[in-house]
């Protein structure tokens, strides 16, 4: 665009983007879906349909497919589905709690060592989960809990970069001003946190919520270390022994991948679900301005 046509434009008109920002976007999101789209194709064929077909041309084995995968184990996978519910929902619930607690009292508090220790927690994000699995074992094994559903929840409850998020959050979301004036007022510390910092920070509970909800849902080497017992498994990690087992059965391979497309859904439902959140924060925060 020239200098004469931007001038011609009309004040707050925004700018259109480029070709190639656009292109570029278009295909990492062509990259992205191209597994999603291949999962929910294959999940229709039947074993014969899966190694003989087209790759995208759709098959006609999806309810027999679906049938199998809830009746396999005498109804495994929904023991698995269960587990994963359990594991990612709790599991997240606690650790954005503690989080929120976490991040509010760094962000409006002052006390000693304040600084070094929210570094330090922060170095955390730096560690890659394979480097702590090790010592998380280790830890679980010396307390009697490896093999318990507590060996998968108890590690995930410090999220180093939730915290580091909720202290932004507080930051920018609970006045100071606010504060002050409800300690004048008599209310107490727990008070100002539950009554006054959570309802503000809300919508920075669910951005972390949802991520440690997929990164909890999709956690494949804490439970495999962990766990022994097939019933306590999450779905991928159940899904996993079927594709291992699949090498002398065939058939569990038709299974695995619808097994694969339905536990997609959740994470689907979660997000059309939590959106709201953010587009409610979004229209107070322009009322308010």
């Amino acid at each position: 665009m020239t200098d004469h046509q931007a001038a011609r434009r009309a004040p707050g008109t925004p700018r259109r983007p480029g070709a190639l920002p656009t292109a570029i976007l278009l295909i990492g999101a062509f990259y992205s879906l191209i597994p999603v789209a291949w999962i929910v194709v294959a999940a229709t064929k039947t074993n014969a349909q899966l190694f003989s077909t087209f790759t995208f041309q759709p098959g006609t084995g999806l309810l027999d497919n679906l049938g199998d995968l809830f009746s396999y184990g005498e109804g495994q996978f929904s023991q698995w589905a269960l587990n994963s519910l359990y594991y990612a929902g709790v599991g997240s619930l606690l650790c954005t709690l503690v989080s929120t607690a976490a991040g509010f009292a760094f962000a409006k508090y002052r006390f000693r060592g304040r600084a070094p220790l929210f570094y330090l927690i922060l170095a955390g994000v730096l560690l890659p989960g394979m480097t702590l699995a090790i010592p998380q074992y280790i830890i679980m094994s010396e307390i009697g809990m490896v093999g318990t559903y507590w060996s998968v929840l108890l590690p995930g409850l410090i999220s180093p970069f939730g915290i580091y998020l909720a202290r932004v959050y507080a930051e920018a979301s609970v006045p100071d001003a606010t504060i002050e004036s409800a300690r004048i007022d008599g209310a107490s510390e727990f008070r100002i946190f539950t009554s006054i910092g959570l309802p503000m920070m809300l919508p920075g509970m669910v951005t972390i919520f949802m991520l440690q909800f997929v990164g909890n849902w999709n956690n494949f080497l804490l439970p495999f270390i962990m766990l022994s017992d097939e019933d306590k498994y999450p779905i991928n990690l159940g899904l996993y022994t079927l594709l291992s087992k699949g090498s002398g059965e065939p058939a569990l391979y038709g299974i695995a991948i619808v097994g694969t497309a339905v536990s997609v859904i959740p994470l689907i439902l979660l997000l059309l679900f939590l959106q709201r959140f953010w587009r409610l924060d979004l229209i107070s925060g322009g009322l308010k301005g």
